[in-house]
């Protein structure tokens, strides 16, 4: 290749142009990942929720699992742009950064070997002058002799001719051989220098434009591999997150979405009973006959259509459209369970901002202690205005309290006493239907409610009697308890976490569960708070 310098330099160039080229798509390709992992953001901070009050926080388990999803996609989005990051600082940042050294690099070798063959050029044309003007001397030299010998012939030409022309060619002659040995010496020194320009300068020159392009080589192959290597390093994050997200699915419980919604909206009223018969024929005289049999008008009988209607509706509300009104200071505009949950709700809150006030109140005192044997730390009068305010704030506060109590015992103590009522109404179906749900029941008051366990009897000695000496119920399965449950109301059963329990009767829908301890110690416990596994055949039993 010592003739295809120009071959060379085109093709060091074609190199240079493609690993650029490589560098625009390794560019490209970031900016993709980096728009990718924006809109994938933009996309999770459309649909994620924002901050809510607590109580319109998502509670449905498809709810929870997409935000999930979300989170688990932002964390997605992350890891492209960690992608984006690497290629940019290991591919392209390397690339550019090499290129700039490259161009550098061959620019160099191109203007060493043009020098090379610039410095050959000008040897060549030193040793073809010294041939030119060999050969012209050569020539003048020449032309001194035939005339010197046409003189010398001549008989008719003078001494002092024949001897001028003697003195030009002896002067041609010393020119033409000093022209001969500077020709010589130019052409001994042209060979030379164009045998080392072809074997050695320009062999060099090609060898580092040889070891400039496979180092290109080579650093095209170290970008593709980290290339692959960016998207590789995230692969067992972006894997985590793909499990999360099918964890988050998997999460799913229409059992529990179900049962929230039930607890979320049931009010504690019972149906509305059957219509009666209205009888418009009374009106209607009829020719009384032997033949004919009349009924006789019952006065008691006539009901006015419009109290009728009036009270169905004031029944069926609760089951249609809920009737609007101004949210009231005690929630009786709402129907007794989400009246006690509400009342309920707020003497929890309540409480822990009394619990914030006392341990204020206590830091205050403290801090006054340290003032009062420190003066010089304070003083400690500056703080009793403070502490008035939380006083103050905590006498408020317990007046709230126990206003919402008398409400909600108001609420319990109307349920209680229908439940009563009822329970001694229908002692046969004690068990099976006439558990009182604990979340709550109807009262003839719709704006009052109850949270207690199942009333166990109307009549507490006669109920007894017979139930010892009734054989106890047979075990259907057995639970284990999942949250620690006090029961301090009557009829209810003690437990703590972890603790076996016997089920000796089902859920019948109203949250309770009956069961009994080892020692034979029965009651009802909230269904919600256990983990209930059935035996076969349970209903046979």
């Amino acid at each position: 290749l010592k003739d295809q310098f120009d071959n060379l330099d085109k093709h060091t160039q074609w190199g240079i142009d493609f690993l650029e080229k490589y560098a625009k798509f390794v560019k490209e390709r970031i900016e993709i990942e980096q728009n990718y992992a924006k809109q994938l953001r933009n996309l999770v901070k459309k649909y994620c929720p924002k901050r809510s009050p607590k109580d319109e926080e998502p509670r449905f388990t498809s709810c929870i699992a997409f935000f999930n999803i979300l989170n688990e996609l932002n964390d997605y989005a992350g890891q492209r742009e960690v992608v984006a990051e690497e290629m940019g600082h290991r591919v392209y940042g390397e690339l550019m950064r090499y290129s700039h050294d490259l161009k550098t690099e061959r620019k160099m070798h191109l203007q060493e070997g043009r020098k090379a063959q610039q410095y050959l050029d000008m040897c060549w044309k030193q040793m073809d002058n010294s041939k030119k003007k060999f050969e012209r001397e050569c020539r003048e030299a020449e032309k001194a002799q035939q005339s010197y010998e046409r003189l010398d012939n001549d008989t008719n030409a003078t001494k002092a001719d024949v001897e001028k022309a003697k003195q030009q060619l002896n002067l041609r002659t010393h020119m033409a051989d000093e022209n001969k040995n500077e020709y010589a010496a130019q052409l001994q020194n042209f060979n030379g220098e164009q045998h080392k320009h072809y074997y050695i300068v320009i062999p060099q020159i090609y060898k580092q434009l040889q070891e400039m392009d496979e180092r290109r080589t080579i650093k095209l192959s170290e970008c593709y591999k980290g290339f692959a290597d960016s998207e590789r390093k995230v692969i067992p994050i972006i894997s985590k997150c793909l499990e999360g997200m099918i964890l988050a699915a998997k999460s799913v419980d229409e059992h529990r979405d179900s049962q929230l919604v039930i607890d979320c909206f049931k009010s504690g009223f019972e149906p509305p009973g059957d219509f009666p018969f209205e009888d418009y024929s009374q009106n209607i005289y009829r020719t009384i006959s032997d033949g004919t049999i009349s009924t006789p008008k019952q006065e008691g009988m006539r009901i006015d259509s419009k109290t009728t209607v009036g009270k169905a509706k004031g029944k069926l509300w609760l089951f249609g459209k809920k009737p609007k009104g101004p949210a009231l200071e005690d929630f009786s505009h709402l129907p007794p369970e989400q009246r006690r949950k509400k009342l309920q709700q707020r003497i929890d809150e309540l409480n822990r901002e009394l619990q914030k006030e006392t341990d204020q109140k206590d830091a205050l005192i403290k801090m006054k202690d340290v003032y009062e044997k420190n003066p010089q730390m304070g003083d400690p009068s500056s703080l009793q205005p403070k502490l008035t305010e939380t006083m103050s704030n905590m006498d408020r506060l317990r007046m709230e309290i126990h206003k919402n109590e008398a409400w909600l015992s108001e609420v319990e103590g109307k349920v209680a006493a229908r439940s009563d009522r009822r329970h001694s109404s229908d002692i046969n179906h004690l068990v099976t239907q006439g558990r009182e749900s604990p979340e709550g029941s109807y009262t003839d008051d719709a704006n009052q409610e109850v949270r207690s366990p199942p009333q166990q009897h109307a009549h507490p000695n006669e109920f007894d009697d017979e139930f010892e000496d009734d054989d106890p119920l047979p075990a259907i399965g057995h639970c284990k308890a999942i949250y620690p449950f006090d029961g301090h109301n009557e009829g209810t059963l003690a437990m703590k976490e972890g603790e076996i329990l016997y089920i000796i009767e089902e859920d019948k829908g109203d949250g309770w569960t009956r069961a009994r301890r080892h020692n034979g110690e029965e009651g009802y416990v909230p269904t919600s708070y256990i983990d209930v596994t059935l035996e076969k055949n349970s209903k046979g039993a």
